[in-house]
């Protein structure tokens, strides 16, 4: 919603009604409720990209309820552009709803020159958080992440600092991202025995990428921490843009290093077959592809992006039909797993 003030500048009035138009579940076994879809900002908010455009998309999200924003210190492009361009879109928008936010950040992939701006040594995690805090103009994040497991520093000197962040009123709460079984074992051993909220494990999970079922989802109910889910339309995969090909002007078509020809080619028998049972449940692929994630009860929140406020409705409608018959679950199956 937007009125004008007396100037004539559009001011911004979330939707009074926005909590009841999105579910919300429970982060593992914190006192957090996620909503159903939270928006990512990991594309369509850099410099190369509309601020205003941003601007309606995050406003749209609100509007429906969805609290939770998803950031990280390298997103753009350039690096660090996201957290610029949200930073002036919740000054001038969201600041009054501070409190209904749940605001999030990472640090752990290449950031800036030299031997301190990558992985997950102390000072590079601390160094990082203060830049986009900076960046955002927050004083806190609700929940910082470390964004990928660091094979040469020592899990205890990553977890400590995590600890310290959070002690330090720098965030809420802490969460890994790709993280292995065991490797999320031993992180949430050493936050429990730290005292340190953690209570989220963002991991890749889709009907085509489904290695979060193999230990991991099991570890984290284990651990009382919830899954959000990113990459949830691999790609752009689990939509209609790929059923007769590959399109001019898309991501496979630019063979972007996250999506190439051959992995697009590889998959599009699987993913018509897919269709046709989205079809026969009166969805769209996309919606089904977000309905069956979040049928585990493991998963808290399914991490989408969205390119314009249209597409993000789109993806939003996917919380009209969750329920799968055994016979729906069992054809995906056949079709997606080896």
């Amino acid at each position: 919603m937007q009125i004008n003030d007396k100037s004539g500048v559009v001011n911004y009035q979330a939707n009074p009604n926005r909590y009841n138009e999105i579910s919300y579940n429970r982060s593992g076994k914190s006192g957090i409720l996620l909503p159903a879809i939270s928006l990512g900002l990991w594309h369509n908010f850099g410099f190369i990209d509309s601020l205003q455009n941003g601007r309606e998309i995050l406003r749209t999200a609100f509007d429906f309820g969805i609290t939770h924003f998803d950031l990280a210190n390298n997103y753009g492009p350039p690096f660090g552009s996201a957290e610029e361009n949200f930073g002036i879109i919740f000054k001038n928008d969201f600041k009054n709803y501070r409190d209904e936010l749940f605001i999030a950040t990472k640090a752990g992939f290449d950031m800036w020159p030299g031997p301190y701006g990558n992985f997950g040594s102390r000072k590079y995690l601390i160094a990082s958080l203060d830049q986009s805090l900076k960046r955002m103009g927050l004083d806190y994040v609700d929940i910082f992440y470390h964004h990928r497991p660091d094979p040469e520093t020592p899990l205890e000197e990553t977890m400590l600092a995590l600890a310290d962040i959070v002690r330090q009123g720098k965030a809420l709460y802490v969460g890994i991202s790709n993280y292995n079984p065991t490797e999320t074992a031993e992180a949430a051993k050493i936050l429990k025995e730290l005292k340190v909220p953690f209570i989220l494990h963002q991991a890749r999970y889709s009907m085509l990428d489904r290695w979060v079922e193999n230990e991991l989802l099991e570890t984290l109910e284990a651990n009382g921490v919830g899954c959000i889910a990113f990459s949830p339309l691999a790609q752009g995969m689990l939509t209609d843009k790929y059923l007769n090909g590959i399109p001019e002007n898309s991501r496979a078509a630019k063979n972007l290093t996250y999506l190439q020809k051959e992995t697009v080619n590889k998959n599009i028998e699987k993913i018509q077959k897919l269709n046709e049972i989205a079809q026969n449940r009166n969805q769209k692929l996309s919606e089904m592809a977000i309905a069956w994630i979040l049928r585990q009860k493991q998963v808290a929140s399914v991490l989408i992006g969205a390119s314009s406020p249209n597409q993000l409705k789109e993806n939003i409608k996917a919380l009209n039909n969750l329920s799968f018959t055994a016979e729906e679950l069992k054809e995906i199956d056949v079709i997606t797993i080896p």
